[in-house]
């Protein structure tokens, strides 16, 4: 039985097909990548207060959407193709107040859909629409939304059909981040610190354990990328993407440790990352199983 594992395993390549720099030479330091679910379109924070732009690969045109400190760092995109983005400013008494907004991609304006509030501020994302979870006030997605995910603390939110049900599917002291569902919206990854990457059903119940990768994205139903980074506790000494499958029993390595890659973001095929010095990357893979 080991030994017909181990033969399948083997039989499994993943093969790098094209690897390219992206806005080579138009545009300085891009962090935080997230591309739309056909592929086309692509949000990133840019600038030393990381405010957003999006890229349209089509016209090859980047455009800016927000100069507001933050509002590149949880940016997503609706399913209509509007952005939902937080942007955050420092009130009195040195307290942060977060503020959530829509960018309309029809008349290219942002415009407020979750007023200022003190405390965290997240998306929550689904399958058929957006919304925000905050300290005080949330922006829930609407009850056609389908089903949507976000994390606060160490607690996992799912909704379904309006209905939102809590879980801790694994203890962790310090909480969890970056949730996120399958493109057929049956499975839910997300990292929590001390564990790593874990992936669940709809319930809640944890599906499998993948590793202590962190920024999971969904490559496809069966796999995800992640990022692998290693540090002294003062900077980072390493850094790479990494493809899991989604049942934990395959992963490779798609980038060099040496490479300082991280922050990936995948749909279409597409697999898109950033280096520790801001350069985009734009790759594409080939799966043999």
């Amino acid at each position: 039985m080991v030994g017909g594992l181990a033969l399948v395993a083997s039989a499994q390549q993943v093969t790098v097909t094209s690897n390219s720099r992206l806005l080579k030479g138009v545009e300085g330091p891009a962090y935080y990548p997230v591309l739309n679910s056909t592929g086309s379109q692509l949000l990133f924070a840019s600038g030393d207060a990381y405010g957003l732009k999006i890229y349209d690969f089509a016209d090859n045109v980047v455009n800016r959407i927000s100069d507001e400190p933050g509002a590149g760092i949880d940016a997503t995109f609706n399913a209509n193709g509007d952005v939902y983005y937080v942007t955050q400013k420092v009130g009195e008494g040195n307290l942060v107040y977060r503020t959530g907004m829509r960018f309309d991609k029809a008349t290219a304006k942002s415009e407020v859909v979750l007023e200022a509030q003190h405390g965290y501020v997240r998306p929550d994302v689904g399958t058929s629409g957006n919304g925000f979870k905050g300290a005080k006030k949330s922006l829930a997605p609407s009850k056609s939304v389908g089903t949507s995910v976000c994390v606060q603390g160490s607690k996992l939110f799912i909704t379904t059909n309006g209905v939102t049900k809590e879980y801790t599917p694994v203890e962790s002291y310090a909480g969890y981040l970056w949730a996120s569902l399958s493109p057929d919206g049956k499975k839910v990854a997300f990292f929590a610190a001390g564990k790593g990457v874990v992936v669940t059903d709809l319930n809640g119940k944890v599906l499998s354990m993948l590793g202590k990768y962190e920024m999971p994205c969904w490559y496809n139903n069966d796999y995800l990328v992640a990022q692998n980074a290693k540090d002294d506790g003062h900077q980072f000494t390493s850094s790479q993407i990494m493809l899991i499958k989604a049942d934990g029993s395959f992963k490779t390595n798609l980038t060099s440790a040496t490479s300082m890659s991280m922050q990936p973001t995948s749909a279409a095929g597409k697999i898109v990352y950033t280096t520790i010095d801001g350069l985009l990357y734009q790759m594409t893979i080939n799966i043999n199983e």
